[in-house]
């Protein structure tokens, strides 16, 4: 991908230019793990209406991003076996940027009980069950980054999908709380 970093980090969103396959797998396994760490930090959170928990939320999403960042970035270097150019390490951080929006929902949603338009109690688990949902929308997304239409089977792998990561959440809090 080539480009200066303004241009790599703000694309607009609904460009024309499909992105390439490797470019959407890496943004489809950050958009995954940010929502299922975000999930992860809300179902333990006691809420109150003095906390409801957005700093949890935000602070899970901005240390995964840096971590991840990292990581990519570390494994990049590997990969090229030296010092990776400006252009390889701005994409990669493009693409680590699905962990910082799996927030912006949550937040949202969270923000709504602290102004008091929610019970805290109810925009948590409304928040849980949005992230949940996105998880498993993630394969709508896949069907037409493949250029198919959803069908049952899409619906079916959503589905399964939600009740791995269900799964994957559970074990987390289990072996981390």
């Amino acid at each position: 991908m080539d480009g200066t970093p303004h241009e790599l980090l703000h694309r607009p969103l609904f460009s024309r230019v499909p992105l390439d396959q490797r470019n959407a797998a890496s943004r489809i396994s950050a958009y995954i793990y940010g929502n299922v760490l975000i999930l992860a930090a809300l179902i333990p959170v006691a809420p109150s209406v003095e906390h409801v928990g957005i700093l949890i939320v935000l602070g899970t999403a901005v240390s995964t991003f840096v971590a991840h960042a990292f990581a990519e970035s570390v494994g990049q270097s590997v990969r090229q076996g030296g010092a990776v150019p400006a252009a390889p390490r701005w994409a990669n951080l493009r693409d680590s940027l699905p962990i910082l929006t799996s927030a912006v929902l949550p937040c949202a949603i969270l923000a709504a009980a602290a102004f008091g338009w929610l019970q805290p109690r109810t925009a948590q688990i409304l928040a849980e069950v949005v992230m949940l949902v996105r998880i498993a929308g993630i394969v709508f997304v896949i069907r037409r980054l493949q250029g198919r239409s959803p069908d049952r089977s899409t619906l079916i792998g959503a589905v399964l999908l939600g009740c791995a990561a269900t799964t994957v959440v559970a074990v987390k809090i289990a072996l981390t709380h």
